[in-house]
């Protein structure tokens, strides 16, 4: 493998019928991702879709990943990714949805706990390690007292689908920038006031 190389993985759950779910915003991030790279996805012989690719020529070589497990178990494939391509935890962004953070926000951090985020508890049991960084996608909280496992589990509303081509651009965006600059200086071009 290129010294520099990242493991990008957007989770979500297989099958067409969570595509358009809050739930699999991470998958529709990656999905941006390697359309930007003129990348497509293929079988692997890890439990994952997987896409290769270089950010420019020469530059860091991305492998973008779509586990084929549900949410709860993204452990599995994530480590034998990891495994696959001998690459260091510190070297594996993760792109879920957030609900604790607005719709529409893009937030990123390394390391950290789970916040009762299944697929991220499931790595970081898997990885023995919570050290990777993180895209947060914020979906939001789900209205009234609609309970969040059904909120994440149903497609984005008419309103959302409106901005989530901009939200899904400022993910990958993100994504890019912490391969390309570092983390520090990627949240402070997506943290700062617009």
């Amino acid at each position: 493998m290129p010294e520099n190389t990242w493991l990008v993985v957007g989770l979500g759950n297989p099958g067409a019928q969570y595509a358009g779910n809050r739930h699999n915003v991470g998958q529709m991030v990656v999905d941006e991702l390697a359309a930007r790279l003129g990348v497509t996805f293929k079988s692997h012989k890890t439990p994952s879709r997987v896409a290769e690719g270089f950010l420019r020529p020469g530059g860091p070589k991305l492998v973008i990943a779509k586990p084929n497990s549900y949410m709860n178990t993204s452990g599995g494939p994530v480590s034998a990714l990891i495994k696959y391509y001998s690459l260091p935890v510190d070297r594996l962004v993760v792109v879920h949805d957030e609900l604790d953070i607005p719709f529409d926000t893009v937030r990123l951090k390394q390391g950290g706990g789970h916040g009762g985020h299944n697929g991220l508890r499931d790595i970081q049991k898997a990885t023995d390690s919570g050290a990777f960084t993180r895209v947060r996608v914020g979906i939001g909280r789900p209205p009234g007292r609609q309970d969040a496992a059904d909120f994440v589990l149903k497609d984005f509303s008419g309103t959302e689908r409106q901005a989530l081509p901009n939200l899904l651009s400022d993910a990958a965006d993100a994504v890019e920038a912490i391969v390309a600059d570092g983390l520090v200086a990627a949240q402070q071009r997506f943290h700062s006031p617009a």
